[in-house]
């Protein structure tokens, strides 16, 4: 049984549904608002909590980790109408966790998918303005994997699997990052092939890792993207390259490249520019470049996947080379797989030298999807 449940939801994901009148979908003019917008979207279809990091211990030892907490609608607000029961299936309820210890070169990944029908799994509603600072509020959780955000801005995550967990204080170094133009990212030509997209780009973590029964007190940086959507992607869309990256001088880029099924980038690929004082600036396909270089072969599945790449912004003038110390960070479940991993940058920025860490997800590499999107 709990095959069917995890094989239905990546199947509502990935391959879509039909668009009900009454799913909301991503249109121009958004007015973001927070700490409201940290909470569940139920008039949209989908919606997930993205965080990934690069994080050290005490003595150097390096490790990533993705932790992503994923709401699918299976009846829309309306539909719902006065059921009482709690077997009645609203919303699906799913996640990824992984993580990397790049000392040992070992990669982990799990991932759970829940009906809810207990209150093991949900979304918080809304969030009390008046709430103390020390008070945190669930955005999102899943059996042991949880979401929270405290009225001081802090964020804690937790998460545990057989062979290792998490528990994190991720707290923003910046203001909200709003990707995309009047409020929308768009993904694909046409209205509502778009989503609502906003990150916290540079959050300072502390907390304690648990690889194979060890524990480790770790720092460093993460990266937390929250978006709502109906019917991101569009017919002939196979996957996408998504990046973000951190970098020395204080500054981030994230950036995307919808990849269409008879080769190719779609127009509608985007990326944000975030000064270090948080100030962003949108950028459109034309206006960067992103080229693999190396590549890497799964034994698992046999998919091909640019691990290596060059970057370049003209009208910033940078020019990045991204490559990952790791090449083994595929996900591989019985529904989906895809890579997502740590990576290392360095080049330049206007003349000047600069190094960064970040993260790359790769999709339909091992096969096409649909339905969703970066």
């Amino acid at each position: 049984m709990e095959r069917f449940w995890l094989w239905l939801g990546w199947l509502c994901v990935f391959c879509g549904s039909p668009l009900h009148a009454d799913w909301r979908a991503a249109l121009p003019g958004w007015k973001y608002q927070f700490p409201r917008d940290h909470f569940n979207h139920p008039e949209f279809k989908t919606e997930w909590w993205y965080f990934t990091g690069n994080l050290e211990d005490t003595t150097g030892r390096r490790f990533g980790y993705q932790l992503t907490l994923f709401r699918q609608g299976v009846r829309s607000v309306s539909e719902r109408g006065d059921e009482t029961s709690r077997f009645v299936l609203n919303d699906l309820k799913f996640g990824h966790f992984a993580m990397s210890d790049v000392a040992s070169q070992e990669f982990f990944s799990w991932q759970k998918l829940s009906r809810g029908a207990f209150g093991e799994a949900g979304f918080g509603a809304s969030a009390d303005p008046a709430s103390a600072p020390s008070v945190l509020s669930r955005l999102a959780w899943l059996e042991s994997w949880s979401v929270e955000c405290g009225a001081d801005g802090r964020f804690v995550l937790r998460a545990s699997a057989p062979e290792g967990g998490l528990e994190l204080t991720a707290v923003p170094s910046k203001p909200w990052t709003i990707h995309g133009t009047n409020g929308v990212s768009q993904k694909a030509e046409g209205d509502g092939h778009a989503s609502h997209y906003y990150s916290a780009t540079r959050m300072s973590t502390r907390g304690t890792l648990q690889l194979r029964g060890r524990a480790y007190a770790v720092s460093g940086e993460s990266w937390f993207d929250h978006e709502w959507a109906t019917n991101q992607l569009a017919p002939g869309q196979l996957g996408w390259n998504w990046m973000s990256l951190q970098l020395s001088n204080g500054c981030e880029l994230m950036l995307y490249q919808m990849r269409l099924s008879r080769g190719g980038v779609d127009p509608a690929s985007s990326a944000t520019w975030v000064d270090a004082d948080g100030r962003s600036r949108a950028l459109r396909r034309e206006d960067y470049e992103l080229s693999p270089v190396d590549f890497w072969t799964s034994k698992k599945t046999g998919a091909r996947y640019p691990v290596s790449w060059r970057v370049r912004v003209p009208s910033l003038a940078i020019e990045l080379t991204v490559r990952t110390p790791m090449p083994n960070q595929e996900m591989v479940f019985p529904q989906v797989a895809y890579w997502e991993g740590l990576v290392d940058a360095e080049g330049r920025v206007k003349g000047q030298p600069v190094q960064g860490r970040g993260y790359v997800e790769l999709t339909g590499y091992a096969g096409p999807l649909r339905g969703l999107g970066k």
